[in-house]
């Protein structure tokens, strides 16, 4: 009896739970928009973080809503990622702006690979 209210204490509840996935769908959309309507390289990788985190805080209050720890262990493998995409990503854009000198994606279309 004791543990089923401890568990039931600790459980996120349904309203809780669409409040945390409607952010997340928010930040998911704000982000894919940004993506697709910006032309600024810099601003095109910020609106891919934001998505990661988006979809990092969907895992966390799907991991909440069932008591477990997978949530949060993905979370970080997506925080790894993001990490290594930022790191990429100012990479390239350091060298795309050597060469051009602007970071608008227009300039880079004709790119054979």
């Amino acid at each position: 009896m004791l543990a089923q209210m401890v568990v039931s204490e600790f459980a996120l509840p349904d309203s809780v739970l669409a409040h945390y996935l409607f952010v997340s769908a928010a930040m998911f959309a704000l982000g894919l928009v940004g993506f697709v309507t910006r032309r600024n390289l810099i601003i095109m990788f910020l609106c891919t973080e934001l998505m990661f985190q988006a979809a990092g805080l969907a895992l966390i209050a799907f991991g909440r809503y069932h008591l477990g720890e997978d949530g949060q262990t993905f979370v970080i493998f997506v925080l790894c990622v993001a990490a290594a995409e930022a790191a990429m990503a100012l990479a390239l854009v350091v060298l795309l702006f050597r060469r051009r000198e602007t970071l608008s994606s227009e300039a880079w279309k004709e790119l054979n690979g």
